[in-house]
């Protein structure tokens, strides 16, 4: 019976890992000829990134062709057309498309010198390439990450058509095959734009940093040090996939990907505790999608995010930080609040790993991450630089180590040094083939994020075309009246519901270019990068709202809890950061712009205290279950609390000591 169970507990945990690989990587596991062709050519894509990040990139519109040539091959290879589409093979039909797509996109690179002197007027050839383009990105993003994105795109393409057509208050003069079709192909702000500027550059270094770290065996030192620092508090296992996630979340953009790599080891564990399976599950999609907003690598949008704001990566960094710190406290604190209302405990001591023994042992692991910070922040280096340099510290650490584990200067096994009578090379093999699969992993996860960022790009030109971010301005500014709140929570759920179905990249896109102007003009005062990270935080927050939740759905896979209940608790888990951006808006000191060490430190204190009031109330918990009232009070203690000011503060803290004397006196409760 036992075993029937643990049969059954790994199958789960299969299927959640297959779930998150198809989400990542496409579906398709291929093998034989094929896959050694589908596999160069991944390979052939991570090396001319990586050649490009190393020695310098091309000419940007040669960058993106190459770029979006390999993307759109890749999907067609590993996406297959639909979910009853075979997956261990390729039906012809995407061999010719695979084809056909990588033409049309290099299409632009080969011509290059030709199509320079026409722009504008585009020659019947170059419409039949900029159609096809059009058409195999419209596809390859459908097959990446399904319908929604793809058909928003194709609206905005007709929209490009038919604006005399219009109600005047959307209306436009409208515009000829021939122009929208040069425009979205041929110019710099189409689908060759900002997006896939970005994907092709910074987010491609990253995705392969994480996918060489990843390989080295980093993640389980992480999650090693996790348990080591709270694995035998309450909820132990709990608060592992909070610091666990975030350790990942500072070298890995993956969402998905982070639940079933730290999930696969902290669900079991949390269900051993006495969690329910539905709320094991929510914790670590919560904790997963938290790790997105750890800096330095936040997904593709924050790199975005700098190129439309036209300011260095470091700034975006710089903003973020202070937030997306507050905001793990608080998960942990909402996580420790459950635990105590279940009456869990921690993993007993001695069942753990000590801290020091491993953060020394796996110091190396850390050069890496280092060197990139040092490029980043201290050197002030480029994004794709600092990541470059990341890359190539990490591949000579591990080479250098893997060289001695064959000579025998090392043992492999644990406590063992020392020189051995024979040299194997087995070791230094074993490196360079985990280097090829990182490579090859890394363009696989890049094929739907480039298709993704193209996708974006045409709404980004039709808008740059038609002028209808002006058009939308005037909309959201009539809706609101106006006021900049009202305009604040149009956003907010108009971000959320296209969340459902878009990716947190495309999301981001689409209401930077068609909201972010229009809260900018009802106040300009506010600062832009404030209006931006929160249009990002709640892309974030989308990407885990039911009932579209992909990361849910793989967590209740390795849970065997019902993916929508999952779903649930994560989003409530999850509204404690609502609260978040709105002090981006009405308090910019919180992302430390126009303050002080001192005025900085106390801001991270009073919010951190306040966002732990917010996760009291949206559990019902403190020190005993909490009365209507009392939520009430919290939850103005803590929008009080995480707005700066000495008055704000003050009420907040007041009204929090309130409740908190009146559980104590009630004698119910725990510990805090």
């Amino acid at each position: 019976m036992e075993e029937n169970k643990m049969i059954t507990g790994q199958d789960s945990i299969e299927k959640s890992k297959e779930m998150a690989e198809g989400a990542d990587y496409g579906a398709r596991r291929l093998s034989g000829f094929i896959f050694y062709v589908s596999a160069t050519l991944a390979f052939a894509m991570s090396c001319f990134q990586l050649y490009t990040a190393m020695f310098g990139t091309l000419t940007a519109t040669l960058q993106r062709s190459v770029h979006l040539c390999f993307a759109i091959m890749l999907c067609f290879l590993f996406y297959p057309m639909t979910k009853k589409s075979k997956t261990r093979t390729i039906p012809i039909y995407d061999m010719i498309f695979t084809a056909l797509g990588g033409c049309s996109a290099l299409y632009v690179a080969i011509f290059y010198a030709d199509l320079v002197q026409r722009i504008g007027n585009p020659s019947t050839m170059d419409m039949i390439m900029g159609v096809l383009t059009i058409i195999f990105v419209l596809e390859a993003a459908r097959r990446a990450v399904g319908f929604p994105l793809p058909l928003i795109s194709a609206l905005f393409i007709l929209y490009a058509f038919i604006g005399p057509y219009l109600p005047d208050l959307i209306a436009h003069r409208g515009y000829n095959f021939r122009r929208v079709i040069d425009h979205l192909y041929l110019t710099m702000e189409g689908i060759f734009g900002v997006p896939l500027w970005v994907s092709s550059t910074f987010v491609y270094a990253f995705v392969l940093f994480g996918a060489i770290i990843e390989k080295t065996g980093a993640m389980d030192y992480f999650m090693k040090l996790a348990f080591s620092l709270v694995g035998n508090t309450r909820g132990g296992p709990a608060k592992v996939a909070v610091v666990s996630s975030a350790f990942m979340g500072t070298i890995s953009g993956s969402g998905v990907a982070n639940v079933v790599t730290t999930g696969s080891v902290t669900i079991p564990l949390m269900k051993r505790l006495g969690f329910k399976p539905e709320i094991a599950g929510a914790i670590e999609t919560a904790a997963s999608g938290n790790g997105q907003l750890m800096p330095p690598v936040m997904g593709a949008a924050a790199f975005i995010m700098a190129e439309f704001l036209g300011i260095p990566y470091l700034q975006v960094v710089v903003a973020a930080a202070l937030p997306a710190v507050i905001d793990q406290l608080a998960l942990l604190g909402a996580v420790h609040l459950l635990s105590v209302k279940f009456g869990l405990k921690g993993i007993p001591r001695k069942e753990l790993p000590k801290f020091f023994p491993i953060f020394i042992k796996g110091l190396h692991f850390l050069i890496p991450i280092g060197v990139l910070f040092y490029y980043l922040i201290v050197i002030r280096a480029t994004p794709l630089t600092s990541a470059a340099m990341g890359i190539a510290t990490t591949i000579l650490i591990f080479f250098i180590q893997s060289l001695m584990f064959s000579l025998g200067w090392i043992k492999e096994t644990k406590g063992e040094r020392g020189a051995e009578k024979g040299i194997s090379w087995k070791p230094t093999l074993s490196f360079f083939i985990k280097m090829a699969d990182a490579m090859y992993k890394a363009a696989r996860m890049m094929a739907g994020i480039g298709a993704t960022c193209a996708c974006a790009g045409i709404v980004v030109g039709v808008i740059t075309l038609t002028g209808a971010g002006l058009n939308m301005t005037n909309i959201i500014i009539g809706l609101s009246g106006g006021n900049l709140y009202l305009g604040l929570f149009l956003t907010m759920v108009t971000c959320l519901i296209l969340g459902m179905g878009v990716p947190t990249t495309a999301n981001y896109v689409i209401m930077a270019s068609i909201m972010a102007p229009a809260l900018r003009a009802m106040n300009p005062d506010v600062p832009v990068i404030a209006i931006h990270l929160f249009v990002f935080y709640f892309g974030i927050l989308a990407d885990g709202t039911p009932p579209v939740c992909v990361a849910a759905y793989a967590a209740a896979g390795v849970a065997g809890s019902d993916p929508l209940k999952t779903g649930i608790n994560a989003f409530k888990l999850d509204m404690r950061t609502f609260l978040l951006p709105f002090m981006f808006i009405t308090a910019p000191q919180m992302l430390l712009i126009n303050t002080n060490f001192i005025e900085a430190s106390w801001i991270f204190i009073s919010a951190s205290i306040g966002m732990y009031a917010l996760a009291a109330s949206m559990q019902g918990f403190l020190l005993t279950d909490l009365k209507w009232y009392e939520r009430m009070v919290l939850f103005a203690s803590a929008v009080a609390l995480v707005k700066p000011g000495l008055i704000t503060d003050a009420l907040g803290l007041f009204g929090f000591m309130v409740i908190y004397f009146l559980q104590r006196r009630e004698g119910k409760g725990g510990v805090i």
